[in-house]
């Protein structure tokens, strides 16, 4: 297994005086790490993969390893072409969702049928040599479609594989872990914001996702105590490793400064943890 680091670009939405993208990439680049884009500035529309952004997405994350996370307001079959051609240009891979290529979560219960506009979606990738990876939802229906396309990749988040009420952490990393391209690295609170052994009946509101519920404001899972326990991180890494892939691994924190996130979230992952490959911070680096 070979594992690069990149950081979400949402760790940014809960600033104050929001940075620029060129700031933010300089700031990630200086302490070693990529980015994971996402679509949209928080709070606003305009997708940032569109064509006439590309000069600039390119010119700002020159000499990084970049991720991107695709659309997610239904995003016709154009639009997916050109948010590939975009990964194609960066050389990025995209993490997306089974309802953005076309296909409900619960399609496995009756079989994926109807899948012409993912069938699309998916060869376009393959031309463009882009690899996509789904991120976790329901474990019987990311399999289905792992059987049915091939080149599709799995991106595990740690804290979406807990919502699964039919299956443990360790069964998504067993079933999963072959064809993991993609992590999403945060953790998840129990219901009472510590440790607790119980979490596959955790409601969603319960995790730090990015959006504005209380149990996410001001709380960040790598150090305030709660979450996955570090069996199970250990666990993950263990598993991966049996494995010749090429895995992005991206941290994804807020509303913290994000200096702070990185610097913390790096000790855990990789002081803590163990986790192979740390990021080296740029010489001369004043960061």
């Amino acid at each position: 297994m070979r594992i690069r680091y990149v950081v979400s670009s949402m760790i940014f939405w809960g600033r104050e005086h929001s940075l620029s993208l060129e700031a933010e990439c300089e700031l990630l680049k200086s302490l070693g790490f990529g980015i994971e884009l996402w679509p949209n500035i928080k709070g606003r529309h305009e997708c940032r993969y569109e064509r006439r952004n590309w000069s600039r997405l390119a010119a700002a994350t020159e000499g990084m390893l970049v991720a991107m996370r695709s659309r997610h307001d239904n995003p016709t079959l154009a639009q997916w072409s050109e948010q590939i051609e975009c990964a194609a240009m960066l050389g990025a891979n995209i993490v997306t969702d089974l309802p953005s290529i076309g296909i409900p979560d619960e399609s496995a219960n009756g079989g994926l049928n109807g899948c012409d506009f993912a069938d699309q979606i998916i060869k376009l990738a393959e031309e463009k040599d882009v690899s996509l990876c789904l991120e976790s939802e329901r474990l019987a229906t990311l399999k289905e479609v792992g059987k049915r396309f091939e080149s599709v990749r799995y991106c595990l988040d740690v804290s979406h594989a807990f919502r699964d009420g039919e299956c443990s952490f360790t069964q998504y990393v067993d079933d999963l872990g072959s064809r993991v391209g993609h992590l999403h690295l945060s953790d998840n609170f129990g219901p009472a914001h510590h440790r607790t052994p119980a979490r596959t009946r955790i409601s969603s509101d319960s995790f730090g996702f990015p959006d504005d519920r209380s149990a996410y404001q001001g709380l960040c899972r790598f150090w305030c105590g709660g979450g996955m326990p570090i069996e199970e991180w250990d666990y993950l890494l263990e598993s991966l490793s049996r494995y010749d892939n090429d895995i992005v691994g991206s941290i994804e924190l807020s509303p913290c400064p994000p200096a702070v996130m990185i610097r913390q979230a790096s000790e855990f992952l990789f002081e803590t943890l163990n986790w192979p490959n740390k990021p080296e911070k740029m010489i001369n680096s004043n960061v």
